[in-house]
């Protein structure tokens, strides 16, 4: 009886180490599925918001095609003769972007919107290094053939975006970088979330917005609120203290996805006074 008391407890502590460790295996392979939500329908287009358009299907360096808009820039407004590359988070696809394309086109921006690989109509399988190749095309077919200069566009991630733009302005010459409540790495969040895993040994998505940005000497906008519901506002705080001068905190109100439609006016005017700062 002794040895059947003993044994019991033993094998319930096996079973739930056991439990424990399928638990870590099960989130080291479905990292991708954790990290993106991609959504392949495109419910909208630019027109939609009365707004103009170019309609583009650019290559990544693997062969993967990628599916982007170019919406040029309105008016004499801050960002005027600037560029971007516009880097979305890890949700939905282009065309739950139009209010925020029409935001930045009253700015006097060129932008160029585009889904990653698996999102909307671009094709293969979202991943971290594909994510970069990605935004290294639309980088490509901005500079190379719509004839922007390297040093007039600007990088501009939000959320996840945050750190495809971080590496991009890391890897080529930009003008400047905008991160909008974005986070530190996948590890730093995924630990957030999951205090009771071992998230930075199983962790094999990094984006890594921190060490990215710490290598960026380019003008740099952070943009992060207290009410994030999503990225917690001290991420925000500590990219901005990371940041090289010249450096602007944006604190925004609203939540996570819906900061720039809650401050209107206020969210463009912050913006645009930041592009009017840029070096041209």
């Amino acid at each position: 009886m002794k040895r059947r008391a003993i044994q019991m407890p033993m094998q319930i502590l096996l079973a739930l180490i056991g439990l424990y460790a399928a638990v870590c295996v099960l989130v080291h392979f479905m990292q991708p599925r954790l990290v993106f939500h991609p959504h392949a329908e495109l419910e909208a287009d630019p027109t939609d918001a009365g707004l103009p358009f170019e309609d583009l299907t650019l290559t990544a360096e693997d062969g993967t095609s990628i599916h982007a808009w170019f919406i040029p820039g309105e008016g004499e407004g801050g960002g005027a003769g600037l560029s971007g590359v516009f880097c979305h988070g890890n949700a939905g696809n282009l065309s739950h972007r139009l209010d925020t394309m029409k935001i930045l086109r009253g700015l006097g921006i060129d932008m160029l919107y585009f889904d990653y690989r698996g999102y909307g109509r671009s094709g293969g399988k979202p991943t971290e290094e594909g994510t970069a190749m990605d935004a290294r095309a639309a980088y490509r077919w901005l500079t190379l053939e719509k004839g922007a200069k390297p040093d007039r566009v600007v990088a501009w991630g939000r959320s996840l975006g945050g750190a495809v733009a971080a590496r991009l302005a890391d890897e080529q010459t930009v003008a400047a970088l905008v991160l909008e409540t974005a986070f530190t790495s996948i590890p730093d969040m995924g630990q957030r979330m999951y205090p009771f895993l071992p998230v930075r040994l199983l962790a094999s998505t990094r984006m890594a917005t921190l060490e990215h940005l710490r290598r960026v000497r380019v003008p740099v906008l952070i943009a992060h609120g207290t009410a994030d519901e999503t990225v917690p506002y001290d991420m925000g705080r500590t990219l901005f203290e990371a940041a090289h001068e010249p450096k602007t905190f944006l604190e925004l109100a609203g939540g996570h996805n819906d900061f720039f439609l809650v401050m209107g006016d206020d969210y463009a005017v912050a913006v645009e006074r930041f592009l009017e700062s840029i070096p041209r």
